[in-house]
């Protein structure tokens, strides 16, 4: 989310997450624009921030000022940072791991993360990845990586994921679509 209408038009179709990008990102955004988003979205959406590498200190400011009330990790961040988030917060964390072959994500099964996140290997890129790599998670998971409205249902039927994470397969030119996200949505939610 980066603009107010994107914010109204998640307000109106209600998914149960939405993301600030605090990373590096054409999807960037500064925390007081954060803040002006966050006002503006419905009080039943949990506002997640997404970062790479950050700054404890950056995320608990954050998250103690109420902009986010998840945390989603996408860097080379290790369970010491994850359980200092967990600690300090008191937030969810949702931990991004690149699925590139079989078995990588069972890598992550035991990690004191609440959640992870399957994606490609480099994220943010628009791009699908081969679910089948995924095999059996117990922990629940987020499915990322190129999921729009013409493969979000097949995704979800084949990896029962906990959640999808959905961001270029819901824009227009760069930026949020209202009229894609409430369809996706309403796929998703079989409506």
């Amino acid at each position: 989310m980066t603009r107010l209408c994107d914010t109204d038009a998640v307000n109106e179709s209600k998914p149960e997450y939405i993301g600030f990008v605090f990373a590096e990102s054409r999807r960037k955004i500064a925390p007081a624009k954060a803040e002006e988003l966050r006002a503006n979205l419905s009080p039943d959406i949990i506002s997640v921030g997404v970062f790479v590498n950050e700054d404890i200190k950056n995320i608990i400011s954050l998250a103690r000022s109420g902009i986010i009330g998840a945390v989603q990790l996408h860097g080379d961040e290790n369970e010491t940072y994850i359980e200092k988030i967990k600690l300090l917060t008191g937030k969810p964390v949702i931990k991004a791991v690149p699925v590139t072959k079989k078995g990588g994500a069972q890598i992550w099964a035991e990690s004191c993360a609440d959640y992870l996140l399957f994606d490609n290997k480099t994220g943010g890129t628009g791009q699908t990845f081969d679910w089948n790599l995924i095999g059996e998670v117990k922990k629940p998971f987020f499915l990322a990586g190129g999921l729009n409205i013409n493969n979000v249902e097949s995704a979800v039927l084949k990896t029962s994921p906990f959640a999808v994470d959905v961001s270029s397969g819901v824009e227009t030119g760069g930026l949020k679509d209202r009229d894609k996200i409430i369809s996706i949505i309403g796929r998703i939610r079989n409506e």
